[in-house]
Protein backbone atom coordinates (compact mmCIF):
# COMPACT_ATOMS: atom_id res chain seq x y z
CA UNK A 1 0.00 0.00 0.00
CA UNK A 2 1.50 3.27 -1.16
CA UNK A 3 0.61 5.42 1.82
CA UNK A 4 3.20 8.16 1.33
CA UNK A 5 2.18 9.54 -2.06
CA UNK A 6 4.64 11.39 -4.27
CA UNK A 7 2.30 14.38 -4.68
CA UNK A 8 2.04 14.97 -0.91
CA UNK A 9 4.45 16.75 1.43
CA UNK A 10 4.49 15.30 4.92
CA UNK A 11 5.61 17.42 7.87
CA UNK A 12 8.19 15.48 9.87
CA UNK A 13 7.09 17.25 13.07
CA UNK A 14 3.69 15.62 12.65
CA UNK A 15 5.39 12.25 12.19
CA UNK A 16 7.36 12.75 15.41
CA UNK A 17 4.13 13.65 17.21
CA UNK A 18 2.37 10.57 15.82
CA UNK A 19 5.20 8.26 16.93
CA UNK A 20 5.37 9.91 20.36
CA UNK A 21 1.65 9.27 20.91
CA UNK A 22 2.24 5.58 20.26
CA UNK A 23 5.25 5.49 22.59
CA UNK A 24 3.61 7.22 25.57
CA UNK A 25 0.03 6.06 25.08
CA UNK A 26 -2.07 9.23 24.80
CA UNK A 27 -2.38 12.64 23.15
CA UNK A 28 -1.98 14.45 26.49
CA UNK A 29 1.15 12.52 27.48
CA UNK A 30 2.62 13.19 24.04
CA UNK A 31 1.88 16.90 24.45
CA UNK A 32 3.61 16.91 27.84
CA UNK A 33 6.67 15.12 26.47
CA UNK A 34 6.98 17.34 23.40
CA UNK A 35 6.20 20.60 25.20
CA UNK A 36 3.01 21.23 23.20
CA UNK A 37 -0.57 21.86 24.20
CA UNK A 38 -2.98 19.00 23.60
CA UNK A 39 -4.77 21.09 20.96
CA UNK A 40 -1.47 21.40 19.04
CA UNK A 41 -1.02 17.63 19.09
CA UNK A 42 -4.61 17.14 17.92
CA UNK A 43 -4.09 19.67 15.12
CA UNK A 44 -0.86 18.01 13.97
CA UNK A 45 -2.51 14.58 13.81
CA UNK A 46 -5.48 16.01 11.91
CA UNK A 47 -3.05 17.71 9.51
CA UNK A 48 -1.13 14.44 9.07
CA UNK A 49 -4.34 12.55 8.34
CA UNK A 50 -5.22 15.11 5.68
CA UNK A 51 -1.75 14.93 4.14
CA UNK A 52 -1.87 11.14 3.98
CA UNK A 53 -5.63 10.96 3.22
CA UNK A 54 -5.81 8.31 5.96
CA UNK A 55 -7.64 7.99 9.26
CA UNK A 56 -4.96 7.24 11.84
CA UNK A 57 -6.98 7.23 15.07
CA UNK A 58 -10.57 6.52 15.97
CA UNK A 59 -12.39 7.27 19.20
CA UNK A 60 -13.55 4.18 21.06
CA UNK A 61 -15.31 5.10 24.27
CA UNK A 62 -13.15 7.71 25.96
CA UNK A 63 -9.94 6.60 24.28
CA UNK A 64 -8.30 7.21 20.90
CA UNK A 65 -7.26 3.92 19.30
CA UNK A 66 -4.84 3.41 16.40
CA UNK A 67 -6.56 2.30 13.19
CA UNK A 68 -5.29 -0.50 10.98
CA UNK A 69 -4.04 2.13 8.52
CA UNK A 70 -2.07 3.72 11.36
CA UNK A 71 -0.48 0.36 12.13
CA UNK A 72 0.32 -0.20 8.46
CA UNK A 73 2.26 3.04 8.01
CA UNK A 74 4.45 2.71 11.12
CA UNK A 75 7.38 1.07 9.25
CA UNK A 76 7.32 3.92 6.67
CA UNK A 77 7.31 6.57 9.39
CA UNK A 78 10.26 4.90 11.11
CA UNK A 79 12.17 4.91 7.82
CA UNK A 80 11.48 8.62 7.22
CA UNK A 81 12.50 9.67 10.74
CA UNK A 82 15.59 7.48 10.67
CA UNK A 83 16.57 8.99 7.32
CA UNK A 84 16.16 12.51 8.69
CA UNK A 85 18.31 11.59 11.70
CA UNK A 86 20.94 10.05 9.42
CA UNK A 87 21.17 13.22 7.35
CA UNK A 88 21.37 15.39 10.47
CA UNK A 89 24.21 13.31 11.88
CA UNK A 90 26.15 12.95 8.64
CA UNK A 91 29.85 13.59 9.13
CA UNK A 92 29.61 13.99 12.89
CA UNK A 93 31.72 12.10 15.41
CA UNK A 94 30.09 9.99 18.10
CA UNK A 95 30.55 12.75 20.66
CA UNK A 96 28.64 15.16 18.40
CA UNK A 97 25.71 13.04 17.21
CA UNK A 98 22.27 13.51 18.75
CA UNK A 99 19.01 11.62 18.73
CA UNK A 100 17.89 8.71 20.85
CA UNK A 101 18.32 4.97 21.25
CA UNK A 102 15.61 2.77 22.75
CA UNK A 103 16.36 -0.58 24.38
CA UNK A 104 13.87 -3.19 25.63
CA UNK A 105 15.25 -5.66 28.15
CA UNK A 106 14.11 -7.93 30.99
CA UNK A 107 13.95 -6.49 34.49
CA UNK A 108 16.70 -8.75 35.87
CA UNK A 109 19.26 -7.88 33.18
CA UNK A 110 18.57 -4.15 33.58
CA UNK A 111 19.10 -4.24 37.34
CA UNK A 112 22.16 -6.48 37.52
CA UNK A 113 24.06 -6.28 34.23
CA UNK A 114 23.48 -3.06 32.30
CA UNK A 115 25.30 -0.41 34.34
CA UNK A 116 28.77 -0.85 32.74
CA UNK A 117 27.17 -0.71 29.27
CA UNK A 118 25.14 2.40 30.14
CA UNK A 119 28.17 4.17 31.61
CA UNK A 120 30.29 3.45 28.52
CA UNK A 121 27.52 4.45 26.10
CA UNK A 122 26.79 7.80 27.75
CA UNK A 123 30.54 8.52 27.88
CA UNK A 124 31.03 7.83 24.16
CA UNK A 125 27.75 9.40 22.93
CA UNK A 126 26.87 12.06 25.53
CA UNK A 127 24.28 13.85 23.36
CA UNK A 128 22.23 10.73 22.59
CA UNK A 129 19.25 10.09 24.83
CA UNK A 130 19.44 6.47 26.01
CA UNK A 131 15.97 5.09 26.79
CA UNK A 132 16.00 1.70 28.54
CA UNK A 133 12.62 0.08 29.09
CA UNK A 134 12.20 -2.92 31.36
CA UNK A 135 9.43 -5.13 29.98
CA UNK A 136 8.33 -8.75 30.09
CA UNK A 137 10.50 -11.12 28.05
CA UNK A 138 7.55 -12.18 25.92
CA UNK A 139 6.96 -8.57 24.80
CA UNK A 140 10.52 -7.78 23.71
CA UNK A 141 10.35 -9.38 20.26
CA UNK A 142 7.16 -7.46 19.47
CA UNK A 143 8.72 -4.19 20.62
CA UNK A 144 11.55 -4.69 18.15
CA UNK A 145 9.20 -5.79 15.38
CA UNK A 146 6.89 -2.76 15.69
CA UNK A 147 9.71 -0.22 16.13
CA UNK A 148 8.98 0.64 19.76
CA UNK A 149 12.52 -0.51 20.57
CA UNK A 150 15.67 -0.20 18.46
CA UNK A 151 17.40 -3.09 20.22
CA UNK A 152 16.05 -5.86 22.43
CA UNK A 153 17.89 -8.17 24.79
CA UNK A 154 16.21 -11.48 25.38
CA UNK A 155 16.75 -15.07 26.41
CA UNK A 156 14.59 -16.63 23.71
CA UNK A 157 15.05 -20.36 23.25
CA UNK A 158 12.79 -20.72 20.23
CA UNK A 159 13.57 -19.52 16.70
CA UNK A 160 13.23 -15.83 15.90
CA UNK A 161 11.02 -14.46 13.10
CA UNK A 162 12.65 -13.72 9.74
CA UNK A 163 12.21 -9.97 10.32
CA UNK A 164 14.58 -10.01 13.30
CA UNK A 165 18.38 -10.19 13.39
CA UNK A 166 19.65 -11.93 16.52
CA UNK A 167 23.12 -12.54 17.89
CA UNK A 168 24.14 -14.56 20.90
CA UNK A 169 25.65 -12.74 23.86
CA UNK A 170 26.33 -14.63 27.10
CA UNK A 171 25.13 -17.64 29.06
CA UNK A 172 23.57 -17.85 32.49
CA UNK A 173 22.02 -20.33 34.89
CA UNK A 174 18.91 -20.20 37.06
CA UNK A 175 18.48 -21.74 40.49
CA UNK A 176 15.63 -22.48 42.87
CA UNK A 177 16.02 -20.54 46.13
CA UNK A 178 14.36 -20.50 49.53
CA UNK A 179 14.57 -18.57 52.77
CA UNK A 180 17.01 -19.84 55.42
CA UNK A 181 13.93 -19.88 57.68
CA UNK A 182 12.12 -22.42 55.48
CA UNK A 183 11.55 -25.94 56.76
CA UNK A 184 14.71 -27.61 55.42
CA UNK A 185 13.21 -31.08 55.74
CA UNK A 186 10.60 -30.08 53.14
CA UNK A 187 13.11 -28.76 50.58
CA UNK A 188 13.69 -32.03 48.70
CA UNK A 189 12.87 -31.16 45.08
CA UNK A 190 14.50 -34.21 43.51
CA UNK A 191 12.37 -37.07 44.84
CA UNK A 192 9.17 -37.43 42.77
CA UNK A 193 5.52 -37.64 43.88
CA UNK A 194 5.46 -35.07 46.66
CA UNK A 195 3.13 -32.38 47.98
CA UNK A 196 4.93 -29.23 49.15
CA UNK A 197 3.65 -26.49 51.51
CA UNK A 198 5.24 -23.72 49.42
CA UNK A 199 4.15 -21.05 46.97
CA UNK A 200 6.21 -20.60 43.80
CA UNK A 201 6.86 -16.86 43.39
CA UNK A 202 7.74 -15.24 40.08
CA UNK A 203 7.63 -11.94 38.19
CA UNK A 204 7.47 -13.48 34.71
CA UNK A 205 5.22 -16.56 34.50
CA UNK A 206 6.21 -16.99 30.85
CA UNK A 207 9.95 -16.56 31.46
CA UNK A 208 12.01 -19.40 30.03
CA UNK A 209 13.56 -20.65 33.26
CA UNK A 210 10.16 -20.32 34.95
CA UNK A 211 8.50 -22.46 32.27
CA UNK A 212 11.29 -25.03 32.60
CA UNK A 213 10.74 -25.19 36.36
CA UNK A 214 6.98 -25.60 35.90
CA UNK A 215 7.61 -28.46 33.47
CA UNK A 216 10.18 -30.05 35.80
CA UNK A 217 7.80 -29.99 38.76
CA UNK A 218 4.97 -31.42 36.67
CA UNK A 219 7.15 -34.27 35.37
CA UNK A 220 8.33 -35.01 38.91
CA UNK A 221 4.75 -34.81 40.18
CA UNK A 222 5.83 -32.29 42.81
CA UNK A 223 2.76 -30.25 43.65
CA UNK A 224 3.00 -26.85 45.37
CA UNK A 225 0.38 -24.96 47.35
CA UNK A 226 0.05 -22.10 44.88
CA UNK A 227 1.73 -19.67 42.50
CA UNK A 228 2.30 -16.00 43.34
CA UNK A 229 3.11 -13.26 40.81
CA UNK A 230 4.83 -10.00 41.77
CA UNK A 231 6.10 -7.08 39.68
CA UNK A 232 9.90 -7.32 39.77
CA UNK A 233 12.84 -9.60 40.43
CA UNK A 234 13.64 -7.57 43.56
CA UNK A 235 10.10 -8.16 44.86
CA UNK A 236 10.53 -11.89 44.19
CA UNK A 237 13.71 -11.98 46.25
CA UNK A 238 12.17 -9.99 49.11
CA UNK A 239 9.18 -12.33 49.26
CA UNK A 240 11.43 -15.39 49.40
CA UNK A 241 13.72 -13.84 52.02
CA UNK A 242 10.62 -13.28 54.17
CA UNK A 243 9.69 -16.96 53.78
CA UNK A 244 6.57 -16.36 51.68
CA UNK A 245 7.58 -19.04 49.22
CA UNK A 246 10.30 -20.26 46.88
CA UNK A 247 11.42 -18.96 43.48
CA UNK A 248 13.61 -19.77 40.51
CA UNK A 249 15.87 -16.81 39.65
CA UNK A 250 18.95 -16.14 37.50
CA UNK A 251 22.13 -16.86 39.42
CA UNK A 252 23.59 -13.44 38.50
CA UNK A 253 20.77 -11.78 40.49
CA UNK A 254 21.46 -13.43 43.85
CA UNK A 255 25.24 -13.42 44.36
CA UNK A 256 25.11 -11.08 47.35
CA UNK A 257 22.15 -12.90 48.97
CA UNK A 258 23.84 -16.29 48.68
CA UNK A 259 27.02 -14.81 50.14
CA UNK A 260 25.30 -13.22 53.16
CA UNK A 261 22.94 -16.16 53.71
CA UNK A 262 19.65 -14.31 53.22
CA UNK A 263 18.79 -16.81 50.46
CA UNK A 264 19.85 -20.41 50.04
CA UNK A 265 19.90 -22.60 46.92
CA UNK A 266 17.61 -25.60 46.66
CA UNK A 267 18.91 -28.55 44.65
CA UNK A 268 17.00 -29.62 41.53
CA UNK A 269 17.96 -31.52 38.41
CA UNK A 270 17.93 -28.23 36.49
CA UNK A 271 20.89 -26.74 38.36
CA UNK A 272 23.37 -27.22 35.49
CA UNK A 273 21.03 -26.09 32.72
CA UNK A 274 22.24 -22.98 30.89
CA UNK A 275 20.33 -20.29 29.00
CA UNK A 276 21.57 -18.08 26.20
CA UNK A 277 21.01 -14.34 25.98
CA UNK A 278 20.72 -12.52 22.64
CA UNK A 279 20.50 -9.01 21.30
CA UNK A 280 17.96 -8.50 18.53
CA UNK A 281 17.00 -5.75 16.09
CA UNK A 282 14.77 -5.43 13.02
CA UNK A 283 16.52 -6.51 9.82
CA UNK A 284 15.29 -3.37 8.00
CA UNK A 285 16.54 -1.07 10.73
CA UNK A 286 19.08 1.54 9.70
CA UNK A 287 22.18 0.98 11.85
CA UNK A 288 22.78 4.51 13.09
CA UNK A 289 26.16 5.44 14.66
CA UNK A 290 24.64 5.26 18.15
CA UNK A 291 23.07 1.88 17.42
CA UNK A 292 26.37 0.54 16.07
CA UNK A 293 28.08 1.77 19.24
CA UNK A 294 25.43 0.10 21.41
CA UNK A 295 25.78 -3.26 19.64
CA UNK A 296 29.57 -3.15 20.05
CA UNK A 297 29.26 -2.31 23.75
CA UNK A 298 26.66 -5.02 24.35
CA UNK A 299 29.07 -7.58 22.94
CA UNK A 300 31.87 -6.15 25.07
CA UNK A 301 30.00 -6.09 28.37
CA UNK A 302 27.37 -8.83 28.04
CA UNK A 303 28.94 -11.11 25.46
CA UNK A 304 31.43 -13.94 25.69
CA UNK A 305 30.88 -14.32 29.42
CA UNK A 306 28.38 -15.64 31.88
CA UNK A 307 25.83 -13.07 32.98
Amino acid sequence: MNVLRSDKKVNTKSLVTFKTILEVGSFQKAADKLGYTQSTVTFQIKQLEEELTLKLFEKIGRHMELTQAGKDIMPYIDMILQGAEQIGNYGKSLSEISGSLKLAIPDSILIYNMQPFMQAFTHDAPNVQLIVNSIQSGEINQSVADGTADIGINCEKESYPDSVVHKKLGKYKAVLVASPFANISRLDFVTPHQRKPFSLICNEPDGYYQLDMDKYLAEKDIVLNSHMKVQSIEAVKRCVMNNLGIAVVPTYSIGEELKNGSLMPVKTELDEKTYDSFYIYHKNKWISPQMELALDLLEKYLGKCNI
